[in-house]
């Protein structure tokens, strides 16, 4: 039993779906999801469709895998069974928990009511409502004073979402929007990025955060480093003791582990991380694993990344079908191997951290979209997604601007 079809539980799938075995992949939305695209469906670059790829039909020439939407609310480890909300317990042999991590608000969870982040498919279309839709609220407000704040757009996070959020943001003002209206100018909205640390892309060498700085001041953004945040409330927020006046706050700080801690019934370690044996199991309990986002593996975390995910899928899954068929399994366990990072900031610029090597600007931004486009899953998602980027390119268009309603109810389970 799999739970997630996120990178890690999709790859875990792949590594077993050849094995003698029944697999169960349970995940409480019916689509797998390129995450890494997720802020351009949030500015209107893609649609949701063009990064997602029902799960059903990735596996339909596999019969030995079967597909579930539902969501896991508890373990019963001593009955080796899982508890869904909508069909109740289930049983497995083997279990892999694959469930990823959610945004923190740092014990601030009131902060959440006035600020949108973005982690799921639901996610960037709300955002994507709220960022088109303060631009034409702005058309229709006459106080100098509102339409400034619904022009005002505070990013809280400079890491690689944050960053590839704010720049897309800019050049959708700026370029896209640009001619569309007749009584405010899209190109004087108001991008400010703040962070508690002392740089952007902190995980990136300083070289390559400094470039990134400059490109997107380059962009008209304000980046507040060093300046936590204080407060998020209706109208805006307070960072450094100013408060900004915003209509528009995006949350792309901190995140945790999903509870999986809680559902099995161990300590949770900081961030809500599950400590794991070298080979992902849960310590004691061989049948149970644990990857991505919620474990933490040698004494520390590893980095949240999709490669992390994909490759312990790939290597619990080749462990779990080496140990049914007899086969001797890696006696060191996994190890995760560093590929590199990558990070856009606008049109034609990225950086790029390969460790060996490291590429700005124009070289990068190649390097980033061919890996970006390779990774989708399905070969119609990357012709589209090729074709929406050559139009953008060429004429600075996004064509996925279209406001749709707020749902009245989620549909689905949640």
């Amino acid at each position: 039993m799999i739970v997630g079809g996120g990178f890690g539980g999709m790859n875990a799938a792949h590594a077993l779906a050849e094995a003698p075995v029944e697999i169960v992949l349970i995940d409480r939305t019916n689509h797998n999801l390129f995450q890494p695209l997720l802020y351009q469906v949030a500015t209107a670059a893609l649609s949701g469709n063009d990064i997602a790829l029902p799960i059903r039909s990735i596996f339909r020439r596999k019969p030995n895998v079967t597909v579930m939407m539902d969501t896991l609310t508890g373990i019963d480890r001593a009955a080796r069974a899982v508890m869904l909300q909508a069909s109740g317990a289930l049983a497995y042999d083997t279990l892999i928990l694959a469930t990823g991590s959610v945004y923190s608000w740092f014990g601030h969870d009131d902060w959440q009511r006035h600020s949108t982040a973005l982690k799921t498919l639901a996610d960037a279309q709300a955002l994507r409502r709220q960022l088109l839709g303060a631009f034409e609220q702005a058309e229709r407000a006459r106080d100098p004073a509102t339409v400034r704040a619904l022009l005002t757009f505070v990013v809280i996070g400079a890491g690689p979402t944050g960053v590839e959020l704010a720049g897309a943001i800019a050049e959708l003002s700026r370029l896209t929007l640009a001619r569309d209206f007749r009584h405010i100018r899209p190109g004087d909205a108001r991008i400010v990025v703040c962070d508690a640390g002392p740089q952007v892309l902190a995980t990136f060498p300083k070289g390559l955060s400094a470039y990134a700085a400059r490109r997107l001041a380059s962009l008209g953004i304000e980046l507040r480093l060093n300046t936590p945040v204080e407060a998020v409330h209706a109208d805006g927020v307070t960072a450094g003791g100013e408060t900004i006046a915003a209509a528009s706050v995006f949350w792309a700080a901190g995140t945790e582990a999903t509870p999986v801690a809680s559902w099995l019934g161990v300590p949770a370690e900081r961030g809500g991380l599950v400590a794991v044996a070298p080979d992902c199991s849960l310590p004691g309990a061989p049948d149970i694993f644990v990857i991505g986002d919620a474990a933490r593996l040698r004494g520390k975390p590893l980095p949240a990344l999709g490669s992390v995910a994909k490759q312990q899928g790939a290597f619990v899954g080749s462990l779990i079908a080496a140990r049914l068929a007899g086969k001797p399994t890696p006696a060191r366990g996994f190890r995760y191997r560093n590929y590199g990072q990558l990070a856009m900031i606008g049109r034609s610029s990225a950086v790029a951290d390969f460790g060996w090597i490291r590429l700005r600007g124009f070289p990068a931004w190649v390097i980033w979209s061919a890996v970006h486009l390779l990774l989708l899953v399905s070969a119609r998602n990357r012709i589209v997604v090729y074709v929406n980027w050559v139009w953008a390119w060429l004429t600075y268009a996004r064509g996925a601007r279209v406001i749709t309603e707020t749902p009245s109810s989620e549909a689905g389970p949640a």
